[in-house]
């Protein structure tokens, strides 16, 4: 009978296992991505969006060059739907961080599996069981009472930040779409490239010169967010849609506690309330997806 660790290990051999690893390695990238965008909220978000994208395009491109893979790649209709989508979810989500505390904002917009698994039932034709349904009105309740019960919730805060989930539900499918037709680097860097532009001519009317330790920390957004990036990438191309964006929300939980320490964000009882539904939603999913089906080999 095999040991516990021979089935781990077994188990993270298959393509479903390395999915969820790369997610989670994607989450602690955009973790931090997230409270430094926090610390720097009061730059415009747009300004914001240029320079993590900015940032994060200087690695993109470097690769792209010294492996000489093609810039312009494959599906390149995708991969400029792909980019559109990203930044419009970018936008509103850092826009959101000035009115939600960052736990909040990052919990409301990642109910974007299940916009992910509605779309994917239109675009995809993916099934989804009876059982994910009932996880999934859970993970809605949850935001329900985030704003019914918790009068902190500002109605334009959980606006933008439902609109980031709509659009970054498209991004998953998008991404599921292209599959293994163009390296994940060549996706995100139309993502890196189409933010960059967008957010710098956004950006001009609002800007602000960074001073001193702002420029470190705003560069800092495109480190983290470009590994962020590229391992959600390989993550969504390498499994179903269904299985491997519930882990996205890992990252709830990581910025949540960064929130507390660092910007002494403080979370009420219906706010943990919400937050546990969000989650929890998402977590019998996967658990539910795994039962049902088998891993890959």
């Amino acid at each position: 009978m095999a040991s516990r660790r021979e089935i781990i290990v077994e188990w993270g051999k298959t393509d479903v296992g390395r999915a969820i690893f790369f997610m989670l390695l994607s989450t602690l990238g955009f973790t931090f991505m997230n409270v430094f965008v926090k610390y720097l909220v009061h730059f415009n978000a747009y300004e914001l969006v240029f320079f993590r994208s900015l940032g994060s395009l200087f690695f993109t491109m470097g690769f792209l060059w010294q492996q000489r893979i093609p810039i312009l790649g494959n599906q390149r209709k995708l991969l400029v739907l792909r980019g559109l989508a990203g930044v419009t979810s970018m936008t509103l989500f850092f826009m959101s961080l000035k009115y939600l505390p960052v736990g909040t904002s990052v919990s409301i917009r990642y109910i974007a599996p299940i916009f992910a698994a509605l779309f994917a039932v239109v675009l995809l034709k993916e099934r989804i069981k009876g059982w994910q349904w009932i996880f999934f009105l859970m993970s809605f309740v949850g935001v329900i009472v985030l704003k019914g019960f918790d009068g902190q919730v500002s109605f334009i805060g959980l606006s933008l930040a439902m609109g980031a989930a709509i659009a970054s539900g498209l991004v998953f499918i998008i991404i599921n779409k292209i599959g293994q037709g163009d390296h994940p680097v060549v996706v995100v860097n139309y993502f890196m490239l189409i933010a960059t532009l967008v957010g710098g001519v956004l950006a001009i009317p609002y800007w602000v010169t960074p001073q001193g330790f702002e420029w470190l920390f705003l560069l800092s957004l495109g480190v983290f967010g470009f590994f962020g990036q590229l391992y959600m990438t390989k993550a969504f191309q390498g499994a179903k849609t269904n299985l491997v964006a519930p882990f996205k929300y890992m990252e709830v939980l990581f910025t949540g506690v960064i929130g507390f320490f660092w910007f002494d964000e403080i979370y009420g009882l219906w706010s943990l309330l919400g937050i546990f539904l969000i989650v929890g939603g998402l977590v019998l999913n996967v658990w539910y997806k795994s039962r049902q089906e088998p891993l890959a080999s």
